[in-house]
């Protein structure tokens, strides 16, 4: 089971109270601290209590639980940080315990940069694909031949 695996959990030693953190909000069954090496100032961890490594392998109280965190602390953000938005995201791979990044991002920033990257990459293959078109690589090649 996914307990089998907590020994050395930094996240683990976190709930238990072996390892500082800065919380900033919990209930029963999660809670949520400042990340150490945040990428923006605010940045926040929501983890479940409970050491499970994917975040679908939560019990339906648990994910509702965690959910519930990330929502109450990304208001706070919004609140006092005032950010464009909070960007979500969940992993669990790096470090095998889930969490939820909670992270304000601000117009311009690394995140907003990567994932205004990110989108445009998502997007351009349908782009790319009609520059392959017959009609298309007529234009194109006529644009050139005429400059």
């Amino acid at each position: 089971m996914a307990e089998e695996n907590q020994m050395g959990c930094i996240f683990c030693d976190i709930v238990a109270g072996r390892a500082p953190s800065h919380k900033i909000y919990e209930d029963d069954l999660s809670l949520c601290i400042l990340d150490i090496n945040p990428f923006s100032r605010g940045h926040c961890l929501a983890i479940p209590k409970r050491h499970v490594p994917w975040w679908h392998e939560l019990t339906e109280e648990e994910n509702a639980s965690l959910f519930k965190v990330a929502r109450i602390v990304a208001e706070k953000m919004m609140h006092s940080l005032e950010p464009d938005f909070v960007c979500m995201y969940a992993r669990g791979r790096r470090i095998p315990h889930t969490h939820i990044f909670l992270v304000p991002t601000y117009k311009g920033d690394v995140l907003d940069r990567f994932f205004n990257a990110l989108e445009l990459f998502q997007e351009s293959a349908p782009k790319l694909t009609a520059l392959r078109e017959g009609k298309s690589m007529e234009e194109t090649a006529e644009m050139l031949r005429k400059t």
